[in-house]
């Protein structure tokens, strides 16, 4: 085996909702080798390379432990929110293979060029972020599993009008963040101008199954949709109860006092 198709470790992490690259791409250029493509860097030193996102992800390639919390470190220090959970996958990988193929998050690679290398970070990239997507959206979804089976055995919500408007309020801002960075999984705006490497993104993003797992996204979507509408149903319930109660209450005085002058 040459020192080329020596087994070298990947890394894929989602670590924020996005990533300054205009100033990124500023402070790494003074030293670093970096490419500036479509919106994301591609950082080059010495057979190692990272390449960085806008929408949060990074993926490094043969970088050293002391290299990666250096840029991690960097990153952080111009993302927009920050993820409490951080998403990350493993792979390992090794170049001038007879050709282009992932086996059991091992990747061949039939050549060096950093671009074929960006490629398959594209779909890695969004991979992870599908992964952080996914985590949040399950995260409420379990969160919020007490409400429809409190309807069911109760017939009501036993949560006070502010708190449902606290969780109509978190379920609307997990539904809004994934629906508009959803174009970040489709197919990048890159491969329209170099369709010769797209190749190489679709072997990652079928291999991650980018495509099924975004179908699944959309099932649990309409899920938090389904609790945001019944959660939305419940309070115009209580707020037309609360005017049933002001109308009656409104009534019954109008007669006291109607008794009350024909009496006196």
């Amino acid at each position: 085996m040459s020192e080329s198709q020596a087994v070298k470790r990947c890394v894929a992490y989602c670590l924020a909702q996005s990533f300054d690259i205009s100033a990124l791409s500023k402070i790494l250029s003074e030293t670093s080798l970096i490419r500036i493509i479509k919106g994301a860097l591609l950082i080059e030193d010495n057979e190692a390379w990272s390449m960085i996102f806008a929408y949060g992800a990074v993926v490094h390639w043969n970088i050293t432990p002391e290299q990666q919390h250096k840029i991690h470190d960097l990153l952080l220090d111009h993302d927009e929110n920050p993820l409490k959970v951080i998403e990350e996958d493993n792979f390992t990988f090794a170049l001038d293979c007879p050709q282009t193929r992932i086996i059991e998050d091992h990747i061949e690679i039939e050549s060096s060029d950093p671009i074929v290398l960006f490629s398959l970070s594209h779909g890695m990239a969004q991979s992870i972020k599908l992964a952080s997507f996914e985590t949040n959206a399950i995260t409420t979804i379990n969160n919020t599993s007490y409400i429809p089976r409190s309807l069911a055995q109760d017939g009501k919500i036993k949560l006070s009008r502010q708190e449902i408007a606290k969780i109509r309020g978190q379920l609307f801002l997990t539904k809004s963040d994934i629906i508009l960075n959803y174009d970040l999984l489709d197919k990048p705006d890159f491969f329209w101008e170099y369709p010769e490497y797209e190749d190489y993104y679709t072997t990652a993003a079928k291999y991650l199954e980018v495509t099924p797992r975004t179908d699944v996204l959309s099932k649990k979507l309409e899920t938090i949709h389904e609790l945001f509408e019944m959660l939305a149903d419940e309070q115009k319930h209580r707020h037309s109860l609360t005017l049933e109660w002001i109308i009656i209450g409104l009534i019954t005085f109008e007669i006291g006092m109607t008794i009350v002058d024909k009496v006196f």
